[in-house]
């Protein structure tokens, strides 16, 4: 079974508290291009234990199930689970910081552990410039969000 577990940061211009709830199913709508999640539960409100599921995704995902691990709003945290039966399983973390009044910083922890051959030769390839690139992406995705909405 492989396992590879990278994290990298960014800072964005924005404070922590306008900043973190985009980390949810719901706040993804808002700056992730073709983001789209099924509602699991009885309630779109992020918390723990909360589920919801995607078709298609980041890193080749065809679908997937998520849970929420771990929601600490007042300390700007979520961790989460991204389930890809037959595939591999991820650990998702996202911690903000603020670092000024209008400045955080976003620290981002992908954790994958392969469930099967495909999941192992996923986790093979994943290398840290690949994910730093997404990470990137995830960067300029969100200030594309915050100058048009300004």
């Amino acid at each position: 079974m492989a396992q590879i577990r990278h994290a990298h940061d960014f800072t964005i211009d924005q404070p922590v508290d306008v900043l973190f709830p985009l980390f949810s199913a719901e706040g993804e709508k808002l700056w992730v291009p073709g983001w789209d999640y099924e509602d699991v539960g009885e309630s779109k409100e992020l918390h723990e234990d909360y589920v919801f599921r995607t078709t298609s995704h980041d890193h080749g995902t065809a679908s997937a199930v998520w849970i929420i691990k771990r929601y600490e709003p007042a300390d700007h945290h979520v961790q989460m689970y991204k389930v890809e039966p037959d595939d591999k399983v991820g650990i998702i973390t996202v911690q903000c910081l603020a670092v000024a009044e209008h400045r955080t910083c976003v620290e981002v922890t992908y954790e994958y552990i392969g469930l099967s051959d495909s999941g192992n030769a996923f986790i093979d390839g994943f290398t840290e410039a690949q994910y730093h690139a997404f990470i990137g992406e995830w960067k300029d995705l969100l200030v594309r969000y915050f100058e048009c909405s300004s």
